[in-house]
């Protein structure tokens, strides 16, 4: 049997055949399929509600955009998507790719930005037209760690990882595990991590008068 080593994708490639679908991102050339379930996807939505009200009643000139991609300048064949991402409205003239497609790569417009933690896969694409993809379970790592990377190195200031089925790592949120919301807040150009459970008030320097819960933004 002749092994045939899998694609890898370009990040152009990746934009073109994947860019509009917002199930799909891209990790070192590697086709990431999200499969976001409906819990998923309202978790995220109550996120992107709360932020939105503390960005109305603060008069920030900022947005939260329904897509948007990451391209990290240090990752060649890296694209992130964000289940949340907050902008800064007056930097948008600056970024390279945005007046056409809503793609970000200055670290500097990101104002924050949240991941929800779920089971995901990575998907090999094809290499020759009958073979079928390959699947290899992956989930939460990229959220606890990669991306931690990731963003600390844009220099983003928070970063929101929020655990509602308590999926990651003991490493990450202790034994036993339970629904964790983590805030990661950029010092020195490292993320403090400052970690909340069911029914404590999170607290964000960016947004000081947030009043949240983990328990507010869990699913039904």
């Amino acid at each position: 049997m002749t092994y045939t080593p899998p694609k890898i994708l370009s990040f152009e490639e990746f934009i073109t055949e994947y860019g509009d679908n917002t199930r799909y991102e891209l990790i070192d050339g590697e086709l990431r399929d999200m499969e976001p379930t409906g819990p998923h996807e309202a978790v995220a939505g109550n996120i992107a509600g709360r932020i939105y009200v503390e960005i109305f009643h603060s008069q920030f000139n900022w947005i939260v955009p329904k897509t948007c991609l990451i391209k990290p300048p240090a990752a060649e064949a890296t694209a992130l998507r964000p289940d949340v991402i907050v902008l800064d409205q007056e930097k948008l003239s600056s970024e390279p790719l945005w007046h056409k497609e809503p793609i970000i790569c200055n670290g500097s417009t990101i104002k924050l930005v949240a991941e929800v933690v779920s089971q995901c896969v990575a998907r090999v694409p094809r290499v020759e037209a009958t073979d079928e993809p390959v699947r290899v379970s992956t989930n939460w790592q990229d959220d606890y760690a990669r991306k931690v990377e990731e963003y600390a190195f844009l220099n983003i200031p928070e970063y929101w990882i929020v655990d509602f089925r308590g999926l990651g790592g003991l490493q990450f949120i202790g034994n036993p595990k339970q629904p964790t919301f983590t805030v990661c807040q950029l010092v020195n150009g490292v993320y403090e991590q400052h970690q909340y459970r069911l029914g404590d008030t999170i607290s964000s320097d960016l947004l000081p008068n947030l009043e949240m819960t983990l328990n507010d933004i869990m699913p039904i």
